[in-house]
């Protein structure tokens, strides 16, 4: 049975440049039934949506990464709702807060509010990256009340309650197999399974056994071994469990 949905992946990264068809080929026939390719900028969701014509099994999120905002971001929300239109585009994404590194946070402020008006306007959800930003993200999220994930989860328990109380899911990925995952250990073990998703943010954040390798969506395996292992259920389970939820944030069928 393929069960594994990966939420959010980054095929169109570098790293998969030498074998990329042939990794997703076997992935799609092995154990992966579903992949989001986020797009990062109006080249990338142009590229993942390239990806999800020629694959049944892959969508593509459609958006401007935080990190990639720029004076002319908002202009370029014309191609991105271009884009959105398309029939294997399923979000707005990546979109969020990063104040992590030194990029303006006005405009990254303005930038997602435009991309949350967006999600909203084409009735879309959103597929949202926060570091070091909690406050400002859950101003926005409490303002706009979007459907979505709030991907590779990093704050608190009780942060991750009032994000599900708000509607949205959460996105787990490799981080909950590192022996420093106190935190991400402490979501999983309190969040109600029917709002857990699952990522891998590949190539990056590979999970133990395979950590500071190059990520896939077959990895995810490890993944949900471990959130079983914290919960006190089977693999399997979480693997159906997380499939279900992904299908229907994302509004796809399998």
């Amino acid at each position: 049975m393929k069960e594994i949905f990966d939420t959010h992946a980054h095929y169109d990264d570098s790293a998969f440049d030498e074998d990329r068809d042939e990794l997703l080929k076997r992935l799609l026939s092995e154990s992966v039934c579903g992949i989001v390719n986020q797009g990062t900028n109006v080249e990338n969701s142009r590229f993942s949506l390239e990806m999800a014509e020629k694959y049944e099994g892959i969508y593509a999120a459609v958006g401007i990464h935080p990190e990639l905002v720029s004076e002319s971001s908002i202009s370029e929300l014309d191609e991105i709702r271009r884009l959105a239109s398309h029939p294997k585009a399923v979000a707005i994404g990546e979109i969020g807060l990063d104040y992590y590194y030194d990029i303006p946070k006005e405009l990254q402020n303005k930038v997602f509010s435009a991309q949350l008006e967006l999600a909203s306007e084409l009735s879309m959800p959103v597929n949202i990256h926060d570091r070091e930003a909690h406050g400002d993200t859950m101003t926005f999220l409490r303002k706009y009340r979007p459907k979505g994930i709030l991907h590779c989860f990093s704050g608190s328990a009780e942060m991750a309650a009032e994000v599900v109380k708000l509607g949205m899911y959460i996105g787990i990925g490799g981080v909950v197999t590192f022996k420093n995952a106190r935190k991400t250990v402490e979501v999983v073990s309190t969040i109600p399974l029917d709002r857990l998703v699952l990522e891998t943010d590949c190539p990056y954040l590979a999970p133990v056994p395979f950590r500071g390798k190059r990520n896939d969506s077959s990895y995810i395996d490890h993944t949900a071994a471990r959130i079983a292992e914290i919960r006190g259920v089977s693999k399997e389970e979480i693997l159906k469990i997380t499939k279900e939820n992904a299908c229907n944030v994302y509004n796809v069928s399998l």
